[in-house]
């Protein structure tokens, strides 16, 4: 069924308004003594309260020239970037499961990985907050959504907490020191719990991959060789939003490189 252009339209604003909480979520959640909720939106800098057009989700960076209208601080791009990420992400979603379960939990897991992928950048930890609700969340989902079983759903909370887990003590065994936070771990296993088991090969090859090629780069530039830390939990978000849209075609061709015939 082919979704209406106004309803496509609809999905992108409500993802930027979402967007925009996130930013909020983004800003406060790694700070203990900070609320999601209060006060309401101000500026970081000097603190004064946004009026209603100053928190127009991408409008107002746009018509504001990227400087707050009180203290003319340069507002991150950082605000209008997730905004519109969480309006394309709707929009997907809207087109590819229609009005749905389906449309409706995903927009939660998406949400949840772009905000993820923010503050492990920013911050390099993956709050369990999101981590853990979200395990048990997507089992829940699996219950009532057709994308995904139940069964596999639950195969792939365990072995995608599992895998990372015994990656994690090996690295330590041979080098005596954390290669990889249990962040990382839990995320994977709200993976395998929203996405199925199906989607960890695929999620864990693409986002060690990259991960491996950026943690080269960054070896390069920063010169602290063996000692230069990246966050993974953005590759592995990334990857599994890859394999959300288009685990289709993934599979697709994987099943053709298992029977010989590609490439």
């Amino acid at each position: 069924m082919t979704t209406e252009p106004i309803l496509l339209i609809i999905a992108a604003l409500f993802g930027a308004i979402v967007g925009s909480f996130l930013n909020v979520v983004i800003l406060r959640l790694p700070k203990e003594d900070q609320s999601v909720v209060f006060p309401a939106s101000h500026c970081p800098e000097c603190l004064a309260n946004l009026r209603w057009y100053e928190n127009i989700p991408i409008l107002s960076y746009i018509f504001l020239r990227g400087k707050c209208n009180h203290c003319k601080t340069a507002i991150s791009l950082q605000y209008p970037l997730v905004e519109l990420v969480m309006a394309l992400l709707s929009a997907a979603l809207l087109y590819k499961f229609n009005l749905s379960i389906a449309f409706s939990g995903l927009f939660i897991f998406s949400g949840a990985l772009l905000v993820i992928i923010v503050i492990d950048i920013h911050h390099q930890i993956i709050p369990d907050i999101i981590s853990l609700p979200g395990i048990v969340m997507g089992v829940a989902f699996s219950l009532f959504s057709n994308t995904v079983t139940w069964q596999s759903s639950l195969i792939g909370l365990f072995v995608g907490g599992g895998v990372l887990y015994a990656v994690a003590t090996l690295y330590f065994i041979l080098r005596k020191i954390d290669g990889m936070g249990g962040g990382d771990i839990k995320l994977l296993a709200m993976i395998g719990a929203w996405l199925g088991w199906q989607s960890l090969p695929f999620v864990i090859f693409v986002s060690s991959l990259t991960g491996s090629m950026i943690g080269l780069l960054a070896m390069f530039y920063q010169k602290k060789g063996g000692h230069t830390r990246i966050p993974f939990g953005p590759f592995l978000s990334i990857a599994a939003l890859l394999y959300l849209f288009f685990s289709e075609q993934i599979l697709f061709f994987f099943q053709l490189y298992l029977n010989g015939e590609w490439p």
